[in-house]
C-alpha cells in the first residue's frame, strides 16, 4: 500500500529566494531613509569642546618667535694679518675698554716700522742741515749787505764833498765824476743787495715750509705705521662680554677676518622672525607683548630686515618699559605682534574644526544642547586666542570647536551626556 508524501512548504530554494527578498527590501528602506533625512552621528560631551560666542575687544595679532640678543654688537676684525702669539682671554669674558684680547704677530710690517722710523730721522737731520745751510747763508748776505752800505755811505760823503769843493774849483772835474760814478754805483749794488736778500729770504722760507711739510708727511707715515703695529694687540673697543672668539695660537688670520665680537650687555633686544606672508603688514612701531616669570612686558619694532631666507624675515624689537630680571642672551620667547588696532567683534574660541572646514562651516548646537547641526558661517581676522565672526552666528551661540577629524560627512550630531 502507498504511503502518500507530506510536500514540504519550505523548501531551500524558496528560503534563499525570501531572504533575498527581505535584505532587498531593507536595502531600500535605508536608502529611502538615508535620502530622506539627515545622517546622524551620537557623540559624546565630554569628547567634544563647546565654545560660547561672545561679544569682546578683539585685536588681530600673530605668535613669533623671538631670540634675546644685545641691544648692541661690535664685531671684532684683524686690522692687520698675522700669526696668533697669545690670548690674554677665553671666550666668554666680561671686558672692559681697552683691555687686549689677542696679540699678533707681522714681521713684515714690524720691519717697515723699523724703516719708516729710519726715514723720519734722516729725514729730519737733512732738516736741520738745511736750516742750517740757510742760516749760514742769510748771515753772509747781511754782512754782504752792511758791507754795500757801508760802501753808500762812503761814497755818498765824498761825493757830497767833492761837490762842494768843485763848485769852488778846489777839485777838477774828473775827480769830482769819479767820486758821483761811484755813487752811483753803490747806490745801484745796495738795491741788488737788498733784492737778493729778499729773494733768498723768500727762497729761504719756501724751503724750509716744503721741508717741514715734508717731515710732518712722514711723521704721520709714521704714526699711521706705528697704529698698524699696534693693532697687533687686539683690545676691547667697549665695556661688553667677549662672544664668539675664534682665534688658536699659531693661527694665521688675514687682514679683515673675523675674530670675535663684544656684546654690549648693559640692555638688550628681542629678535624674531616672521611668516615672509605678513611682511607687507610688518613696520617700525608696531607693538608686541610676551609674559615672563608672571609679567607681561611690551615689545616695539625698532628695524625690519627686509631680505627674506627660508620663507622668513626678521625684525629687531626693543623693550618700551624696561628690560625684564635675570632675562639672557640667547634666551627664547613667545611674542604676540598685534596687527591691527583692537575693535568690537563677536569672537569663537580657536579650535581643531578649522582644518576640516576652512572656517566655512561649524557644528553650531540646538538650544536643548542636545543636536548640533551644520550652519555656514564667515570668518575674519584672528589671533591667538580667537576668530573674528563676520556672519553666521550671534552672540550666546554655542558651537562645537574641537576637531572634527572624526565626524566624517555626518550633518547631524546627537550629544549624549
Amino acid at each position: 500500500m502507498d504511503i502518500p508524501l507530506e510536500k514540504k512548504r519550505f523548501t531551500p530554494k524558496k528560503i534563499a529566494m525570501m531572504a533575498g527578498g527581505l535584505l532587498l527590501a531593507l536595502l531600500i528602506l535605508f536608502v529611502i531613509f538615508s535620502s530622506s533625512g539627515n545622517s546622524k552621528l551620537n557623540v559624546e560631551r565630554e569628547r567634544i569642546t563647546i565654545s560660547t560666542v561672545k561679544e569682546g575687544n578683539f585685536q588681530e595679532n600673530i605668535p613669533v618667535n623671538g631670540v634675546v640678543l644685545p641691544l648692541t654688537t661690535i664685531y671684532l676684525d684683524a686690522m692687520e694679518g698675522g700669526r696668533v702669539e697669545e690670548r690674554f682671554v677665553e671666550d666668554g669674558a666680561m671686558m672692559k675698554k681697552g683691555e687686549p684680547i689677542i696679540r699678533l704677530s707681522n714681521t713684515d710690517l714690524e720691519l717697515s716700522l723699523v724703516n719708516q722710523e729710519t726715514q723720519v730721522y734722516t729725514l729730519l737731520t737733512q732738516i736741520q742741515r738745511t736750516q742750517n745751510a740757510s742760516r749760514e747763508n742769510t748771515i753772509n748776505k747781511l754782512n754782504q749787505l752792511t758791507d754795500v752800505e757801508n760802501s753808500l755811505k762812503e761814497a755818498k760823503r765824498e761825493y757830497d764833498l767833492n761837490s762842494k769843493l768843485y763848485e769852488k774849483g778846489a777839485v777838477g772835474r774828473q775827480d769830482f765824476e769819479e767820486s758821483r760814478n761811484n755813487y752811483e754805483y753803490q747806490k745801484e749794488r745796495l738795491a741788488l743787495t737788498q733784492r737778493v736778500l729778499v729773494q733768498d729770504s723768500v727762497s729761504s722760507r719756501t724751503e724750509t715750509r716744503q721741508a717741514k711739510e715734508s717731515y710732518e708727511r712722514t711723521r704721520k707715515a709714521l704714526e699711521l705705521m706705528r697704529k698698524k703695529v699696534e693693532d697687533l694687540v687686539v683690545k676691547a673697543p667697549v665695556d661688553g662680554q667677549l662672544t664668539a672668539l675664534d682665534a688658536e695660537i699659531g693661527q694665521s688670520k688675514n687682514k679683515g677676518e673675523r675674530l670675535g665680537q663684544i656684546d654690549v650687555i648693559s640692555s638688550y633686544k628681542v629678535q624674531a622672525e616672521i611668516d615672509e606672508h605678513y611682511i607687507s603688514r610688518i613696520f617700525s612701531g608696531q607693538r608686541g607683548s610676551f609674559t615672563f616669570n608672571g609679567n607681561n612686558y611690551q615689545l616695539e619694532i625698532k628695524k625690519v630686515y627686509t631680505q627674506v631666507s627660508n620663507g622668513r624675515f626678521k625684525v629687531d624689537m626693543h623693550f618700551t618699559e624696561g628690560v625684564p630680571e635675570n632675562i639672557r642672551r640667547g634666551q627664547s620667547l613667545q611674542v604676540k605682534l598685534a596687527l591691527s588696532q583692537e575693535k568690537e567683534a563677536r569672537l569663537i574660541s580657536k579650535g581643531g574644526f578649522f582644518q576640516q572646514t576652512g572656517g566655512n562651516w561649524i557644528f553650531k548646537l540646538s538650544e536643548d544642547g542636545k543636536t548640533a547641526y551644520k550652519t555656514p558661517i564667515s570668518l575674519g581676522s584672528q589671533n591667538i586666542e580667537y576668530y573674528e565672526v563676520l556672519d553666521g552666528l550671534q552672540p550666546g551661540d554655542q558651537v562645537i570647536t574641537s576637531s572634527y577629524s572624526n565626524f566624517g560627512e555626518v550633518e547631524e550630531l546627537v550629544i549624549n551626556n
